[in-house]
């Protein structure tokens, strides 16, 4: 079961890579020729670091309380036409929501139960946190509008470094149960605002997925340029 999951996340992944290629290949074609330049027009030999970005947000996970986010971006410019590559660090830390602690526990009475003749014990696991460390890398396909606003949309991968802990499971084996190291893709959308040739601002939506968690993101942040704007990005382009 355990490998039949990760072959199904491994094709995910596969596809969250070729998906973000094949879009920028389809808005090369379409591009006329003699056309100003701009983000569509874009190649490789803008792939550099630019920027660093900080973020915060809030999430609403399935399993979990809804909770605040931190999180920081880097911008390393233009693999190819339009597609802006973006790692990025992200941390929360919430609650797992009570019926989910008292699932838990049902799961772990039964386990006893099965090798004690049926005798069912008092399991109280008390309050059980949840902190996710997220390492990612996001494929921005990049289009302009006007007025100096950027739009993107893409999709990403993720892995997240779970950790469970409790004041009454700290220690024990349901402790180790807890912690995992687990992938992850998202879909986003987003928007940013030059305010500076120096300074953005931005946010971004997106719906993460996880093998035993799923939720929606919105993220707010402040973009500072180290390298030089692409054509296209800077203010008075649009």
């Amino acid at each position: 079961m355990r490998t039949n999951r990760l072959t199904g996340w491994a094709r995910a992944a596969r596809t969250a890579l070729v998906l973000p290629l094949l879009t920028t290949g389809l808005m090369t074609a379409k591009a006329e020729p003699g056309a100003a330049q701009d983000v569509a027009d874009i190649d490789y030999e803008n792939l550099s670091f630019r920027g660093i970005g900080l973020e915060v947000g809030y999430l609403w996970p399935d399993r979990v309380e809804p909770t605040e986010s931190y999180g920081i971006r880097f911008d390393l410019g233009y693999a190819g036409p339009g597609l802006r590559i973006v790692p990025s660090v992200g941390f929360w830390r919430s609650r797992l929501e009570s019926g989910e602690v008292a699932r838990f526990e049902e799961r772990l009475q039964d386990l006893v139960a099965d090798q004690n003749d049926g005798v069912r014990p008092e399991i109280d696991l008390g309050t059980i946190r949840y902190t996710d460390i997220s390492l990612g890398l996001d494929g921005h396909v990049v289009w302009e509008l006007p007025l100096d606003l950027l739009t993107f949309g893409g999709l990403g991968l993720t892995a997240h470094i779970v950790n469970g802990d409790g004041d009454l499971v700290n220690g024990t084996f349901i402790e180790d149960l807890l912690d995992s190291l687990e992938p992850g893709f998202n879909l986003h959308l987003g928007a940013e605002y030059p305010i500076t040739d120096r300074m953005r601002l931005y946010t971004v939506g997106r719906y993460e997925v996880m093998p035993d968690l799923r939720y929606f993101h919105i993220r707010a942040g402040w973009q500072f340029m180290i390298g030089p704007n692409a054509p296209g990005e800077g203010r008075g382009d649009g």
